[in-house]
């Protein structure tokens, strides 16, 4: 086979040999390639965002250059895709206004996301949010709920200061609004917890 004139012929062509069309139509796959070529040079070209494929240590390096508008783009583009770790990490982005305005609903939302499947940091941040009435309407009992479920969750190097902070909170309630608090701990974790 020829390649400078045969292209197209070849191109319709299995490797060995057999016609990749039927009908007067070619078979799917030289679409594929031509797309394939078009998403490849858009890539190189820059027509594509940064945050497509990209992975949570790409946000993570992002963050530590300070590129905060790169970071936001790829926690943003793997928070819609349900990954608590950047969903965590766009709430907190939102909450500080780093790489995407600052908005404490958009932060509180983001938190929820991350928090609802189990993430201990924005089950942190979120019961701050709800003891502060950032993003949320104030609310010392879900405050508690989630405080409670991250030291529950924490890490060794966090339990000790996110206790202290849980119990802060728990100093703000009743007897009635704690066994409240933490019932709702407990139904959550029966529910969608660990």
């Amino acid at each position: 086979m020829v390649m400078a004139n045969g292209c197209a012929e070849w191109a319709a062509r299995g490797h060995n040999g057999v016609p990749r069309y039927s009908r007067g139509r070619l078979h799917i796959g030289r679409a594929w390639k031509m797309w394939h070529l078009l998403f490849v040079v858009l890539l190189v070209i820059g027509g594509l965002p940064p945050a497509l494929g990209a992975s949570y240590g790409d946000g993570k390096a992002a963050l530590i250059r300070h590129d905060y508008q790169a970071a936001a783009r790829i926690f943003k583009s793997l928070a819609v895709r349900g990954d608590p770790r950047s969903q965590a990490m766009l709430g907190f982005l939102y909450a500080h206004g780093r790489g995407v305005p600052q908005s404490h609903s958009e932060a509180a939302k983001w938190y929820l996301r991350a928090s609802e499947q189990g993430n201990p940091t924005a089950q942190y941040m979120l019961g701050l949010m709800y003891d502060k009435g950032h993003g949320v309407r104030q609310d010392y009992v879900e405050a508690y709920k989630w405080l409670n479920l991250a030291v529950a969750g924490a890490s060794e190097g966090e339990r000790e200061y996110w206790v202290k902070i849980r119990d802060a909170v728990a100093s703000k309630l009743s007897s009635t609004e704690l066994r409240i608090g933490q019932n709702r701990a407990l139904k959550w974790e029966a529910t969608r917890g660990r």
